[in-house]
């Protein structure tokens, strides 16, 4: 264990990276937690005010990341002070992306549909980070061989290639597929050459004219849909807590 330890982590130089990974992860949860027991009446947290003015916890999480960010720029990778730097980062992160949603949509969505966005791009991160540690590189560089890292046009052309994917996915209304595509190339060709969803910019662009191709794009997206999104939203609701019921619509009496 200590030999693999030494070989895979601290040779290359990932126990930042490690340790950022489980600052992040760590922070989000404690910070999930403590919301739950504010929004239950719980335990001895509450709310922080000053002056009347509620100070969203996505505050201290941007000072730590700069903080954190700017640490370990100044720091080596090997040393005391990159690891520091590194768990600082990781906590103000969590605590930004826990309120993604709220800085996406500009007001306080965090126990509404809305603010699902926030655990799905903490899952997401998450993810990605972890690929990351495992020894994947953006855009499938480390699947090139030394020959093709010696051949500067292959690797561009490799980059190129993987990135073009990747867009095509988004293009589709794939977000999660392109994102992850970018670090491991045969999702992104997956995303790629599969219908894309209806509304996104693709199906706008190339399914205009073709209602086959439309109606069976909207098929798959509602059986996709009908088979993960109850699942999705239950994972979700056990990993951020469940959003409060929205209030019912009154009738259009006009």
């Amino acid at each position: 264990m200590g030999h693999w330890w030494v070989r895979n982590i601290i040779e290359p130089g990932k126990l930042p990276l490690l340790l950022a990974l489980a600052a992040f992860v760590l922070t989000f949860f404690v910070t999930r937690l403590i919301t739950r027991l504010i929004r239950a009446g719980k335990g001895p947290f509450g709310n922080v005010k000053a002056g009347g003015l509620h100070i969203h916890h996505v505050v201290p999480g941007i000072l730590l990341t700069i903080i954190g960010g700017f640490g370990a720029v100044a720091s080596d990778r090997h040393g005391a002070g990159g690891a520091v730097a590194a768990v600082v980062f990781g906590m103000g992160a969590g605590l930004v992306l826990d309120e993604f949603a709220l800085i996406l949509h500009l007001d306080d969505v965090y126990w509404t549909e809305d603010g699902r966005k926030s655990v799905e791009v903490v899952v997401l991160t998450a993810a990605l980070v972890g690929l990351l540690l495992a020894g994947f590189s953006p855009f499938g560089v480390n699947d090139l061989s030394q020959q093709e890292l010696t051949d500067r046009g292959s690797a561009i052309f490799s980059v190129a290639l993987n990135f073009l994917f990747s867009l095509i996915a988004l293009s589709k209304g794939k977000t999660r597929i392109a994102v992850v595509g970018v670090i491991v190339p045969l999702v992104a060709i997956v995303g790629a050459i599969r219908l894309a969803r209806p509304g996104s910019a693709w199906a706008r662009r190339c399914y205009g004219r073709r209602p086959r191709a439309r109606a069976k794009a909207a098929l798959r997206a509602y059986r996709h849909d009908r088979r993960w999104s109850g699942p999705s939203r239950a994972v979700q609701d056990w990993i951020g807590g469940k959003p409060d019921p929205r209030p019912a619509r009154l009738p259009d009496r006009r």
